[in-house]
């Protein structure tokens, strides 16, 4: 499948950039940086950090053939894996009004609002989505959008729970869409190899509620190997709300995450190996953002959180900011 769909797009390239004009749509930058305070056990610590630093270019290479970079620039570069900083490195091929195909680094696509969401714009993760090698990685996925706002796509990929260099892979069906236009998917079926060569089930549902100044995401997760007795003792349940008054949003987030002692293989290690059998994980936290300029390129923001399992209590204040460099008029 995959080595079908990168051929699809290099020939349709070649074809094309005989005749057709290859520009940049836009570059930008985004970065974010925190003040990061916690108190252990009654200990308190403090220090200044910057959390991230991305570089964007969106463009064309050929009618109907397009290109997006995202960059991480304050992220190390590993002779391993040297792409490691750059999230998004990919070719999209138009292919009809419905069907595209996209071969390079690209999100995996594992659904849910949490997942899903840029890093830049969240504050805290839970286990799971904390505890993936990867969420970025190269590989191939089909997508055909039957009507607007509603894409179903299969995807092809590196496994997310197994290290770069291991011969694991994931095979995902997800769907982006919506039911109504104040209830909005992004759901997922993925099966998913780790590096022991054994294979999980992940049955992944984000729903996202716009009630107008009240944002809602309820992210519901299930993960399982066939061989385990209850399919649905190991899951993850997640409520984010943000609550918009003019330039201010109030936000909270909270989520529980579980797995029965009893999900481990004949050897007795764990299904699952991002939140291995036997722990529970409940976290949460709140806070506001500020938007002094009344739009996305500027905001400051304020958020407590904290979990049962590290137990440490975590208060951020930091800003964001956001600039376009160039824009294809």
């Amino acid at each position: 499948m995959k080595k079908a769909v990168l051929c699809l797009i290099l020939a349709a390239a070649a074809l094309a950039l005989r005749a057709q004009e290859t520009h940049v749509d836009e570059v930008s930058f985004d970065a974010r940086t925190t003040f990061h305070q916690q108190t252990t056990d009654g200990v308190y610590d403090s220090h200044f950090q910057g959390d991230y630093f991305n570089l964007h270019i969106k463009g064309q290479l050929a009618e109907g053939l397009t290109f997006r970079v995202r960059q991480r620039l304050n992220k190390k570069i590993e002779d391993a894996n040297p792409f490691n900083a750059t999230d998004f490195l990919w070719l999209t091929w138009q292919a009809t009004p419905k069907w595209s195909f996209t071969a390079g680094k690209q999100p995996i696509m594992a659904g849910g609002y949490e997942i899903d969401s840029a890093p830049i714009d969240v504050y805290y993760y839970g286990a799971f989505s904390a505890r993936l090698y990867q969420y970025y990685a190269f590989g191939a996925s089909a997508t055909f959008s039957p009507s607007e706002g509603q894409a179903i796509s299969a995807q092809f990929i590196p496994s997310p729970i197994s290290p770069v260099t291991q011969n694991a892979y994931s095979y995902n069906l997800y769907w982006n869409g919506h039911f109504w236009p104040w209830w909005k998917t992004v759901w997922s079926y993925n099966l998913v190899e780790d590096e022991l060569q054994r294979k999980m089930n992940w049955v992944i549902l984000g729903n996202k509620f716009d009630m107008g100044k009240l944002v809602v995401d309820v992210d519901m997760i299930d993960r399982f190997a066939l061989a385990q007795r209850d399919l649905f003792s190991d899951w993850s349940f997640i409520v984010k709300a943000i609550l918009t008054l003019g330039k201010w949003n109030i936000c909270t987030k909270v989520g529980y995450e579980l797995n029965d002692a009893a999900n481990v293989d004949a050897d007795g290690v764990s299904y699952d190996l991002v939140l291995p059998a036997g722990h529970d994980f409940l976290y949460g936290g709140a806070g506001f953002e500020y938007f002094p300029l009344g739009n996305d390129q500027l905001r400051l923001h304020a958020a407590y959180f904290r979990d049962n399992h590290d137990r440490i209590n975590n208060f951020d204040i930091g800003l964001t900011w956001r600039f376009t460099a160039y824009k294809r008029k």
